[in-house]
């Protein structure tokens, strides 16, 4: 009988694990289709379009990507943005987080609504306030452009006040006994708590702001104001029948996404854990 069990159990852990890893090449093929086709060189992608593996191994790709393209200036761009975005969307969400989950003043659940209905807001709608503004402040055609916008996010308050609800009151009350003044608290003590949370908004705004294509696309102008997601699109136009370098060029995008989910993935799995638990 614990043998008839512990067979079953086998079993069962082994479909599991072969289900798992059916959905996991399906969901990494397109990748890396796209990795192995940038090794090819362009005649070899056209005269043989069904195969993934390369006959013939090249760089040619990454090496016209790479010197005939503006594109460490255009890499150079996306980190400033996105690094910047990230970074001021971390503060700004965790410590207004702070501010709704502990404090209490008048109209708080007003003010909390307002920034839930933000959420709910696609940017096509704001796309023709947020150009005049960002033109009325000069910064059209400048990087400014895009950070600013985005330096407060309705979802990462919601996400951060969240968790900022679990932290008990007694330690910051603690703390305010101790003399400790509020922004100290919130360095201190909340800050170190909000771990999980912050790791997976971190890569929640690296990944939106990395991606973002309408919003350069729209206040930038100049090419070496460029981030990728529209180098991209214009490399490709240059380009057009060039899909080795297309590939390479994609292939290159991806990596600082793939580094940054292998640093945070730890925080991210166990913030949407948390989150799927409350």
């Amino acid at each position: 009988m614990k043998k008839d069990k512990a067979l079953k159990g086998y079993l069962t852990k082994t479909i599991v694990i072969v289900v798992v890893c059916v959905i996991l090449l399906i969901i990494l093929m397109p990748y890396i289709w796209m990795l192995l086709t940038s090794f090819k060189s362009t005649s070899e992608i056209m005269k043989n379009p069904g195969k993934i593996i390369p006959i013939d191994w090249t760089l040619s790709g990454y090496n016209k990507v790479l010197t005939q393209s503006p594109f460490f200036m255009w890499l150079k761009n996306s980190i400033i943005v996105t690094a910047s975005v990230t970074v001021i969307v971390l503060f700004t969400s965790s410590i207004t987080g702070y501010i709704f989950a502990k404090y209490q003043f008048k109209a708080k659940e007003f003010l909390f609504w307002i920034v839930l209905v933000t959420m709910m807001v696609p940017f096509t709608v704001t796309m023709i306030p947020n150009f005049l503004l960002i033109n009325e402040l000069g910064l059209h055609n400048t990087l400014g452009a895009l950070i600013v916008p985005m330096m407060v996010s309705g979802f990462g308050i919601f996400l951060c006040r969240s968790f900022c609800e679990d932290i008990p009151d007694s330690l910051c009350e603690a703390a305010k006994i101790d003399g400790a003044g509020d922004f100290y608290i919130y360095w201190r003590i909340i800050l170190p708590n909000l771990g999980p949370c912050l790791g997976a908004l971190a890569i929640f705004t690296f990944l939106e702001s990395w991606n973002e294509y309408l919003r350069p696309l729209i206040m930038l102008e100049k090419m070496e104001n460029m981030t990728l997601p529209v180098a991209l699109s214009y490399f490709t136009n240059q380009h057009y029948n060039d899909y080795s370098s297309i590939m390479a060029a994609a292939a290159l995008i991806m990596i600082p996404v793939t580094v940054v989910f292998l640093l945070l993935q730890k925080y991210f799995i166990k913030g949407i854990a948390i989150t799927g638990m409350k």
